[in-house]
């Protein structure tokens, strides 16, 4: 059971997440994203529940014993180790070789790892990876929860040629520069499909040939609920050059990372040859496919997952789906 504190950080993120999904539906995703960056109030007080959270509830959570809860760091950096100091991604290379040859194209490109290991944390809030001496993190947030994070709207970076600061203020980014791009619980913030490609994107543009977005999000539900639309993502993802090459349903999320390939064909490929009657260019959340009920002065609080943390539309205040995303 979730403590009294623990319950009501979580119910502030769930009110900010709810508000910013109402105000998308009656100002549009550009409007209310634009209005959501500018409120430093609730972007302060957000930071600080999260922080919180995150430190004290999660993570302690997940080293109990009894605990059924993963990690979400701990997977990334599990994950980031068997692929890139045990040289995992030697396999994954040889699969492309054999692919290029097939599609009679050249790759022309190799894996360059810097290290240490040149890591961009988007939507970091407080800088988890910064105790890891494998990582050189360049940890990113809206609002940070302190000085070891830069403030930046990654949805409006631009990618260049060069690194750009402004004090504390990340303006631009070089292309091509990580070897790593870690989402932790961040799409599901984003409020809408299309805002949640263009993050995608830019990742896409930021990594290395080889290095890997790592993606987890929360859901408590069972491996199949949700899984077209995680079959959605990774289309998606492969239209765009990747290649998902873990995948893994913890309790309460899911845990994904996806390899940038050496040649954009041969993730594009895959996206060709695999793509169901379902699939969209599209990522989108179950949440996408909900009806928002007005009244909603409270919010019920999930007591048993941390995944319940990050419904935005919890059980209580959500009709059934109106159109089936499946």
């Amino acid at each position: 059971m979730a403590c009294e504190e623990h319950k009501l950080l979580s119910q502030y993120i769930k009110e900010v997440h709810l508000t910013l999904r109402k105000s998308t539906l009656t100002l549009g995703a550009e409007t209310a994203w634009q209005k959501h960056c500018g409120n430093e109030d609730t972007l302060s007080k957000y930071a600080s529940c999260m922080e919180k959270l995150a430190t004290t509830h999660w993570e302690s959570n997940c080293n109990s014993e009894t605990s059924e809860a993963t990690s979400r760091i701990k997977w990334v950096v599990d994950f980031c180790t068997e692929y890139f100091i045990n040289k995992g991604y030697l396999k994954y290379r040889e699969k492309e070789y054999e692919i290029a040859k097939k599609i009679e194209i050249d790759i022309k490109t190799e894996e360059t790892f810097a290290n240490p290991l040149k890591l961009l944390d988007v939507g970091s809030c407080y800088n988890p990876y910064k105790i890891y001496d494998m990582f050189d993190v360049l940890a990113i947030d809206l609002y940070p929860a302190n000085t070891s994070v830069l403030q930046c709207d990654f949805l409006k970076l631009d990618v260049g040629q060069t690194n750009l600061f402004d004090n504390s203020t990340v303006k631009e980014i070089q292309e091509n520069s990580f070897d790593i791009v870690t989402f932790c619980f961040l799409l599901e913030y984003i409020p809408t499909s299309e805002l949640r490609i263009v993050a995608c994107e830019k990742a896409y543009k930021l990594l290395k040939p080889g290095g890997l977005l790592v993606i987890t999000t929360p859901d408590s539900k069972h491996v199949g609920a949700n899984s077209k639309i995680m079959k959605c993502w990774r289309y998606t993802l492969a239209c765009m050059g990747f290649n998902r090459i873990k995948y893994e349903k913890a309790r309460f999320m899911h845990c994904m990372a996806f390899r940038k390939t050496l040649e954009k064909d041969i993730a594009e490929r895959w996206a060709h040859m695999y793509k169901e009657p379902y699939m969209s260019f599209a990522i989108h959340i179950p949440q996408d496919f909900n009806n928002i009920k007005e009244d909603v002065s409270v919010i019920p609080v999930d007591q048993k997952t941390q995944a319940g943390d990050f419904q935005e539309l919890p059980f209580g205040y959500i009709e059934e789906a109106v159109v089936n995303p499946l």
